[in-house]
């Protein structure tokens, strides 16, 4: 029986994960409705908390994105780029790295990877070097951003075996850096130079590769910088009540002490965040929900919604057969789990929603604590076939033909930075639990 649930389980997946979009949650549904009406299942408790902080923060950022501080942000990127073009496979992938661990969503990356592109080309850098490992970054900061929908997920998860906020971040951001830098130095070496590649050459040859244009573009309102600033002090402020409890607020009720749980905190703070942006920039909040980023962010919501209650549902229900089947192999070596992750992260296609499948799993097993933290990074396996967005963008915006699908799919411009970033991610993560907890 447990074998036909588990296929109900995986079917839901792959439909969904084939449907893009709301697919996934919608398609997480309709497993659980076989696992309830037809298997029996008693269904978990939906992630509510988890789905109302990413509203919050998708809000946040959709605000931003309103008010224009999305583009100031790129123009100050574009700047730094312009200034070190010969090192932009270095100087772009620390740039998306910045923008999702400050925005919480790796979705900030489409407005800079034509810049990257076009700066890398007229330097006469191959743009595959700077781009892969570009989006790469891009999602290796969401397992590093205080107010990513996955770390809030993880916090979720972990805050009852006493785990805060900064304790993650000590381990994520670290580790995530190293992989990044790690994916940058096997980037440098993608392909020949730009100058001997032969599709270049061609497309040169057919007038197929435009010149930029030299016009100016407009001003930006002096409330796009300020949009930044109000953001930034947000995802500051979060970092702080997540690292030092005693700085929220706490209740006498019924003769205990109760303090502000991590979950409000979030909502509280984000939310504040976005109303003194609208108010600040005026923007239509009509505006905000038509923007990129929050379209983006609600599609994840519904994902993680129906993906991970269905996915509760089927381990708690049958966590007798994990605890006796696997968890002496998992405890033995952990780092099976981080493959399993890893490998969940290329079916969902979502950081968070395979923390909610996946995470509770290694919980009940009873894997290490710090190790969990450890393996954070190996959710980020969703290059590994080329058809992520922001995977699909950077190849788009490539004039000169270098970033690219091979011939046999998964040798693309990705899989090899992507392999490196995730490797010594997870691995430095295990060294810093190691020395910091």
């Amino acid at each position: 029986m447990l074998w036909l649930e588990f296929a109900v389980v995986l079917a839901a997946i792959l439909i969904g994960a084939r449907l893009g979009g709301i697919g996934l949650g919608v398609m997480g549904g309709l497993g659980l409705a076989v696992l309830t009406f037809v298997f029996g299942l008693r269904p978990a408790s939906a992630p509510i908390d988890v789905m109302l902080m990413i509203v919050a923060v998708i809000t946040a950022a959709g605000c931003l994105q309103a008010a224009g501080g999305m583009d100031y942000l790129v123009r100050v990127a574009e700047k730094l780029l312009r200034r070190h073009p010969k090192r932009i496979t270095w100087f772009a992938p620390l740039i998306t790295y910045t923008f999702t661990l400050f925005a919480g969503t790796g979705h900030v990356a489409y407005s800079v990877l034509p810049v990257i592109a076009e700066v890398a080309r007229e330097s006469g850098v191959r743009p595959e070097r700077p781009l892969s490992i570009s989006v790469i970054a891009s999602q290796a900061g969401i397992t590093a951003s205080p107010i990513s929908a996955a770390t809030v997920a993880l916090l979720a998860l972990l805050s009852p075996s006493g785990i805060h906020l900064g304790q993650i971040l000590m381990i994520a951001i670290p580790a995530t850096l190293i992989g990044t830098l790690a994916g940058a130095l096997v980037a440098c070496r993608l392909g020949v130079e730009l100058d001997q590649d032969a599709i270049y050459q061609q497309k040169l040859a057919n007038g197929e590769v435009q010149v930029r244009s030299g016009a100016a573009r407009p001003d930006l309102p002096k409330s796009a910088k300020y949009s930044v600033w109000l953001f930034l002090a947000a995802a500051f402020s979060v970092v702080l009540l997540g690292s030092f409890p005693s700085l929220r607020p706490t209740w006498l009720v019924d003769g205990k002490i109760e303090q502000l749980d991590m979950a409000p905190a979030i909502k509280i703070v984000m939310l504040s965040a976005s109303a003194l942006i609208l108010l600040l920039s005026r923007v239509n909040p009509e505006q905000v929900v038509k923007g990129s980023v929050f379209r983006a962010g609600a599609a994840a919501v519904i994902g993680i919604f129906g993906i991970a209650w269905m996915g509760d549902t089927f381990i708690q229900s049958n966590m007798a057969f994990f605890a006796n089947n696997i968890q002496s192999a998992i405890t033995t070596a952990p780092w099976l789990f981080a493959l399993a992750l890893f490998a969940m992260s290329i079916l969902l296609y979502s950081q968070a929603a395979t923390i909610r499948a996946l995470m509770p799993l290694g919980i009940a097993l009873g894997l290490p604590v710090p190790a969990l933290i450890a393996m954070f990074p190996s959710v980020n396996g969703y290059f590994f076939i080329p058809n992520y967005p922001t995977v699909i963008a950077a190849i788009n915006f490539d004039q000169t033909g270098t970033t690219r699908i091979g011939k046999w799919l998964l040798n693309h411009s990705f899989m090899l930075p992507g392999l490196a970033s995730s490797f010594f991610s997870v691995a430095s993560g295990f060294l810093l639990v190691k020395v910091l907890m």
